[in-house]
């Protein structure tokens, strides 16, 4: 079975073409103190200034943060709003080369002002169908030469001129002699009716304003909270207009809706936030999804990730995007929680189940020739000795796994007090890190019971257990396999840094009733 980590792991392999309107987002923040003299509004000293690229700038950007090469084909305009928003792209690792330049158009910018964190006012400079007909040809070039060595076609379009239908028409002939992933955000879905998407993401606004205008809903689109019975009508009608395989209808804090041609309906939930930001969620929901579906996902699986993207998104401030290892981490999170359910309710058996699976996925590696290394630990509070263990312990083989101590088992060998962190927590954090393939939790004091089972080639150990005699020495030699131990990092460790924390915190308590000489401390 293919994990949600297996798929995002899986992003940094893939190449996506994203076409769209490239936008400047600026901020202006600061604080006001008082109102203007010439009229009633206030005056906000500047503080700070962003910039951001927006629109399908940041489909872009949220597709290079999530380690995917990124071809960006857009028209901007020779001007100075075009030169930041070059510079805002390569600074986020997404190339410029393949913008087109447009004299007679210009760049679309908005502007915000912000005076202690509220917003004040939004600037926007845009000029619509202003790309010139020789922009255009150059962009139809770009597309021929581009798409041909992508995986996966993402288009963004805000309506502002850049898709042209020659270039809808161009993207349908290519992609039938190059068949990949096609994901369609528009501000127009009609116009793309005839383009063959693999699935189109509108939110539930613009998937009535659609319906409304083909006269097949029956709410007006100003409502503003989703009815999941109308969101279903709609993405059945939309499947009836669009050629598309699947509809995924956004719902911000409701989720998403997803229907298919054969007529399955599925509500996906949203993670709840307290404080969200919503601006440029869709393009990373958008980002995550067609990720994902060009790393093989089910549009279930990938609309899930979308949404594990989103969620992220939306905690940040401003026009954000969403990094590889903290989607790893989060999906992480979520394929534990999925492992955790089955029918049967002891822990035990959960385990043996996931246990049988990785045994049959390394028995698949062993036969492929591949060396297993497998390591365990607790893992309690996560710092760069871990981690350069395990960096070190990936590079003695292919496969590295490691066995995650359970919190009994924690309790047995560390203490009462430990550990600091739950399973659930350090499983989630050892999994979102690159060098490892696989993780599982074990309750039993040492890994014996494990080697046996998975048979690694390598069992590795750091070097504080150098001169110990190992318990589980016999298992490794059992299976065939060597030890090998790694030096530690300094004088990192888990303990130290308990003892320090607590060190400190004890010597801040005690601060506290420290008084000066000659006072008397209150009651």
């Amino acid at each position: 079975m293919t994990t949600a980590v297996d798929l995002v792991r899986r992003f940094r392999q893939l190449r996506v073409l994203v076409i769209g309107d490239a936008m400047l987002d600026t901020y202006l923040e600061g604080s006001a103190a008082r109102l203007c003299s010439e009229g009633p509004v206030p005056v906000v000293r500047k503080t700070a200034e962003q910039r951001h690229p927006g629109g399908a700038a940041n489909t872009a950007a949220n597709l290079r943060a999530l380690d995917a090469s990124v071809v960006f084909l857009s028209i901007i305009g020779r001007d100075f709003a075009g030169s930041l928003l070059r510079s805002a792209l390569c600074e986020r690792g997404v190339s410029d080369e393949w913008l087109v330049e447009d004299e007679q158009a210009s760049t679309l910018h908005k502007m915000r002002i912000l005076a202690d964190g509220q917003y004040v006012v939004r600037f926007d400079d845009e000029e619509t169908h202003a790309c010139s007909p020789a922009s255009q040809q150059q962009l139809l070039a770009r597309l021929d030469a581009a798409l041909p060595s992508c995986d996966v076609v993402v288009v963004s379009d805000y309506c502002y001129g850049v898709i042209s239908d020659e270039l809808i028409e161009r993207l349908k002939v290519l992609r039938t002699a190059y068949p990949c992933p096609l994901l369609i955000d528009s501000k127009d879905l009609y116009r793309f009716r005839d383009a063959g998407a693999t699935v189109i993401t509108p939110n539930h606004l613009e998937a009535r304003l659609l319906a409304q205008y083909r006269r097949i809903a029956g709410k007006k689109a100003t409502d503003t909270r989703p009815d999941l019975a109308e969101m279903e009508r709609i993405g059945r009608q939309l499947l009836a207009l669009i050629d598309t395989e699947y509809v995924a209808i956004t719902m911000a804090g409701d989720g998403v809706f997803l229907i298919d041609r054969q007529q399955r309906a599925l509500h996906l939930p949203a993670h709840p936030v307290q404080y969200a930001s919503d601006i440029g969620a869709g393009d990373s929901f958008a980002a995550a999804m067609a990720l994902a579906l060009g790393a093989g996902a089910s549009v279930e699986d990938a609309a899930r990730i979308g949404i594990d993207a989103a969620s992220i998104a939306i905690t940040k401030r401003g026009t954000a995007v969403v990094q590889y290892q903290e989607l790893l981490q989060r999906v992480s999170l979520h394929d534990h929680a999925l492992n955790s359910r089955t029918q049967i309710p002891t822990t035990e058996i959960d385990s043996l189940l996931a246990l049988t699976q990785l045994i049959d996925r390394l028995e698949t590696e062993r036969r492929a020739g591949k060396t297993i290394v497998f390591t365990n630990g607790v893992f309690d509070i996560l710092h760069a000795g871990h981690v350069q263990f395990l960096k070190g312990a990936k590079q003695l083989g292919d496969v590295l796994v490691v066995a995650v101590n359970s919190d009994s088992s924690t309790r047995r060998l560390k203490g009462r007090n430990r550990p600091i962190n739950s399973e659930r927590d350090r499983l989630a954090l050892v999994a979102a890190l690159d060098p490892v393939d696989y993780v599982l939790l074990f309750d039993d004091d040492n890994p014996s019971g494990l080697i046996r089972a998975l048979r690694p080639h390598i069992h590795v150990k750091g070097g504080d257990y150098a001169d110990e005699v190992l318990p589980e020495e016999e298992a490794v030699r059992e299976v065939g396999g060597r030890i090998v131990i790694l030096p530690l990092a300094g004088n990192l460790s888990t303990s130290r840094m308990i003892d320090r924390i607590v060190a400190l915190a004890g010597r801040n308590v005690e601060a506290l009733f420290i008084v000066p000489d000659g006072e008397v401390p209150e009651a």
